[in-house]
């Protein structure tokens, strides 16, 4: 859980920075002999800013989580159980 948590908050933080990417794809339109017409399309995706914080919130809040109940042991607590 720990690698997952630290997966969402690199992710949650490239959110904040980037709000979104762009591409473009090339269509073709007519091909009438040596004579070939291409339609180059942009495309944007974004997101709200809200959502990197969301992902970092639950970044934190795995890589927090304790594994002492499945008797991992690598627990911030310590060795015993917590249940």
């Amino acid at each position: 859980m720990r690698v997952l948590g630290i997966v969402l908050i690199v992710v949650g933080v490239l959110m904040f920075v980037f709000n979104g990417f762009n591409y473009q794809t090339e269509k073709r339109v007519a091909d009438i002999g040596p004579v070939k017409i291409n339609k180059t399309e942009n495309h944007s995706i974004g997101w709200p800013v809200y959502a990197g914080g969301i992902a970092v919130l639950a970044g934190i809040a795995f890589a927090r989580q304790c594994n002492c109940q499945r008797g991992l042991g690598n627990c911030i607590h310590g060795s015993r159980y917590h249940g």
